[in-house]
């Protein structure tokens, strides 16, 4: 907690008058990011653009480095041990697939307009986003001279033609 309470430029004391512990502190940002993440994929649908510019602009939004922190500390979550119990509850709540559902609309319109291949739809958007969560877990592990690929690179996979 001090090493949080560090980082975060905060007094010792007044993270322990918020959160009476670490495992407290993590649920709540796990709880947070859910509710983030979700948010992140229903806003995406208010944005202008065609389907393919929207999936882009959600995948970029996804592998920033700046402003990706809720999908960070979820993908941390679902994979890490010693994650507290009622965290991995939160995660169970906010499964993959209501992520794949909540996207789903998203890529049929797509498809609808030409700009994402074919297929079976649920497959299409699990594939899309275990992607992701295999780049986030790298780009997690710190390691230099690992380079993620732009998101461009991702959206060649999901394109018609």
């Amino acid at each position: 907690m001090s090493m949080i309470a560090s980082e975060a430029g905060v007094s010792h004391g007044l993270l322990y008058h918020y959160f009476k512990s670490k495992d407290e502190l993590f649920i709540t940002l796990v709880q947070w990011s859910m509710e983030e993440a979700r948010q992140a994929f229903s806003e995406i649908y208010n944005v202008p653009g065609t389907p393919l510019e929207k999936i882009a602009l959600l995948t970029s939004m996804i592998l920033q480095e700046d402003d990706n922190s809720h999908f960070m500390l979820i993908q941390q979550a679902r994979t890490s041990d010693g994650v507290p119990e009622e965290a991995k509850r939160i995660i169970e709540n906010y499964s993959i697939h209501a992520f794949v559902d909540q996207l789903m609309p998203l890529f049929e319109a797509g498809q609808d307009a030409g700009e994402i291949a074919a297929g079976d739809l649920r497959e299409l958007v699990a594939c899309y986003l275990s992607v992701l969560s295999g780049l986030m877990t790298l780009k997690s592990q710190e390691d230099p001279s690992y380079t993620p690929p732009k998101a461009e690179l991702l959206l060649r996979l999901l394109r018609n033609g």
